[in-house]
């Protein structure tokens, strides 16, 4: 099989999601709604945290896609929650791709927004980033 059959064969569209440290590489075809997260389907990966799951699958129902198309993703760095919110910003770039009328829905619920916040770095003769030693007068 050459390159050019097997593209015209495979039409997808591909966003990257950011969130914290934690990034998602989506993939986004036409389908049947299957959701793939690094290889195993969103229940077995995220467990028993079901407002994780909703905020997950949050633009595929405000666009009303959910059985229309499938996901595969690889998330990787930071924790369940923040993979799972950069799962979601992914999810929300490639619909926006895919179709360009779903801007207008996802814009106003700030999913096509990065989240820029991350943990701010330690200082030296700190605690942490701002908590100082106790002081002590005597």
């Amino acid at each position: 099989m050459s390159k050019v059959s097997k593209q015209a064969k495979q039409a997808y569209t591909y966003a990257t999601g950011k969130r914290k440290t934690a990034i998602a590489k989506v993939r986004l075809t036409p389908g049947t709604g299957k959701l793939l997260i690094n290889g195993l389907n969103l229940d077995t990966w995220l467990g028993g945290h079901e407002a994780i799951k909703m905020r997950v699958v949050q633009p595929l129902r405000l666009t009303k896609q959910e059985s229309a198309v499938d996901i595969s993703a690889f998330t990787q760095g930071g924790g369940y929650s923040a993979q799972a919110d950069a799962l979601r910003h992914g999810i929300s770039k490639a619909l926006s791709q895919f179709e360009g009328n779903f801007r207008s829905i996802l814009k106003p619920y700030g999913l096509l927004t990065r989240d820029s916040r991350v943990v701010e770095r330690k200082k030296y003769g700190k605690h942490k980033a701002r908590r100082s030693p106790q002081f002590s007068k005597r």
